[in-house]
């Protein structure tokens, strides 16, 4: 597996676990048991952080990838029409 889908993967498996530690926090808060919910709010806020880390290395690994296997004139061109 690349480099960019294994972030890819692993964005998913952290955004996975952050649903779950919301839904724990959810069930608790509903339980009024608020230390549990808020260390599974924070448990879940750090999943999703995670993701979008490894989400934005995935999309920087990706354009990497692109910017490779585009031809010359491509890259001349893409270049030209962004300044």
């Amino acid at each position: 597996m690349s480099k960019t889908w294994e972030h890819y993967d692993l964005g998913a498996h952290h955004h996975a676990r952050a649903a779950h530690n919301y839904q724990e926090a959810s069930k608790y808060s509903q339980a009024e048991e608020h230390e549990k919910a808020m260390h599974h709010a924070y448990l879940a806020h750090g999943h999703s952080q995670s993701a979008i880390q490894h989400e934005t290395e995935a999309a920087r690994l990706h354009a990497e990838e692109c910017e490779s296997s585009a031809s010359p004139s491509v890259r001349t061109t893409v270049r030209e029409e962004a300044a």
